[in-house]
């Protein structure tokens, strides 16, 4: 693991830290039970094995 040779600004801490962003996942369609629900991708093979059912 990466460990810093020196300590870091708070200003450089909080600089850095406000870079990261939160992206929504991708949507894709997948249709369950005759329905066209939108799920994230990563999600999509569960639903089509029926490993995930869909709330309703």
């Amino acid at each position: 693991m990466a460990v810093p040779k020196r300590k870091m600004s708070r200003s450089n801490t909080r600089h850095r830290r406000a870079q990261w962003k939160a992206s929504t996942p991708a949507l894709v369609p997948v249709t369950v039970d005759g329905r066209t629900l939108l799920v994230p991708q990563h999600l999509r093979r569960a639903y089509e094995r029926g490993l995930l059912r869909p709330e309703d």
